[in-house]
């Protein structure tokens, strides 16, 4: 391929926009400290997951063995024994939490979706796509779902065999559903376990409770059915992507044979990027469970200093138990705009990722974010 002067000056200016901003974008969970430079040489390769690694394919130029290999590690680290699980490589995690919405719907066909109002926008699109009735549960202030409003709507419906969506970590707050506490009100209803389905998101969390000293309940072993995690937020990846982890006795009676393929596809998106199976096992075969430990623990660090710094300055500043998201009142457009964070109503966050070696650039945010207090108007309530 060959590019005229003009297009390669294009190209050349967006580089640059790239390397500017790569590692200030401080408002959503990517992490940029990755380095992939070993896998360069595949791009030269149309490589394509089609199907489900567990089945030979036809289509041969395809990285199954080290999708395997990814999939074994998210088994152990989720708490399930390898041979009773399956997940896949997905484009995302919105492709992760509908495959458990579908996984449930088959499962349980007249069944409502519970979540709560904290719960990722995607959601609200994967209910209308699979065609599934729901139901928006309310929120604790810190951004949990509101089990007295879950239990209370599951019971006005008459519910027998309802479908839970669980944030482990919310998109604003970083807010851990209490799964163990949902799973024992409904018991207390006369729910059975085999009549309901619990789906865990944990898109940003998935990649940090495991390392922590004290986690929330968020694993197989915790009463889950399946969970969505992103690869490219704390794992970090060049092309958004994302792995989901599901009971295997649930997938079986979703497959469908493909013939020219000579495989069974139980997948979202049939072709998959065997691309970023290449970065996530590259990924998992960098870091050992000490170093992913050490880089939680330093992305909570900075986050408690953050909450610090912004009490300090009387600015009602906190942060959910073990999580690296920041919340505090809504700066002036001008500085939300500037340091490229996240608002939602009166409510803006900042998130700290492995690539921020040190306090510098949060302390120039946390700087403006303290100036610009400083001449809005006062909030009388704030949670």
């Amino acid at each position: 391929m060959s590019l005229s002067a003009t297009h390669q000056d294009k190209l050349n200016t967006f580089w640059q926009y790239c390397l500017e901003n790569q590692y200030f974008n401080i408002g959503y969970p990517e992490s940029a400290d990755f380095d992939y430079s070993p896998l360069f040489k595949f791009f030269k390769f149309s490589l394509n997951n089609c199907g489900d690694w567990r089945e030979p394919s036809n289509y041969v130029l395809n990285s199954f063995e080290f999708e395997k290999e990814v999939l074994a590690y998210f088994s152990q680290l989720f708490q399930i024994e390898f041979e009773e699980s399956w997940g896949y490589v997905t484009n995302g995690g919105t492709e992760g939490n509908m495959f458990g919405c579908y996984l449930a719907r088959e499962l349980f066909p007249n069944s409502t979706l519970y979540y709560s109002k904290e719960t990722h926008y995607s959601v609200g699109k994967i209910a209308k796509l699979l065609r599934m009735q729901s139901c928006h549960i309310k929120t604790t202030p810190t951004g949990e779902i509101d089990i007295n409003d879950l239990i209370d709507n599951i019971e006005s419906n008459n519910e027998k065999q309802p479908i839970i969506f669980a944030n482990i970590g919310t998109t604003m707050s970083g807010a851990v559903d209490n799964i163990e506490e949902i799973q024992k009100r409904l018991g207390h209803l006369g729910i059975d376990r085999n009549d309901f389905y619990l789906h865990a998101d944990a898109a940003l969390s998935g990649m940090i409770l495991p390392f922590v000293e004290s986690p929330q309940p968020f694993s197989f072993a915790d009463g889950i059915d399946s969970i969505s995690v992103s690869g490219h937020k704390m794992i970090g990846s060049p092309i958004p992507c994302g792995i989901v982890v599901a009971r295997r006795r649930n997938v079986d009676r979703i497959a469908v044979e493909v013939d020219y393929i000579c495989a069974k596809d139980q997948t979202i998106s049939g072709s998959r990027n065997a691309h970023s199976v290449l970065m996530m096992w590259t990924a998992i075969q960098s870091h050992s469970t000490s170093t992913w430990q050490q880089r939680i623990a330093h992305c909570l660090s900075l986050a408690q200093s953050a909450v610090d710094k912004l009490q300090a300055a009387n600015i009602p500043a906190w942060r959910n138990p073990n999580s690296i998201t920041v919340v505090f009142p809504r700066p002036s457009e001008h500085v939300w705009r500037a340091f490229n964070l996240a608002v939602s109503g009166d409510k803006a966050h900042l998130i700290t990722m492995p690539h921020h070696k040190d306090s510098e650039k949060l302390d120039q945010l946390i700087d403006a974010i303290i100036r610009d207090q400083s001449v809005l108007p006062k909030c009388s309530t704030y949670n």
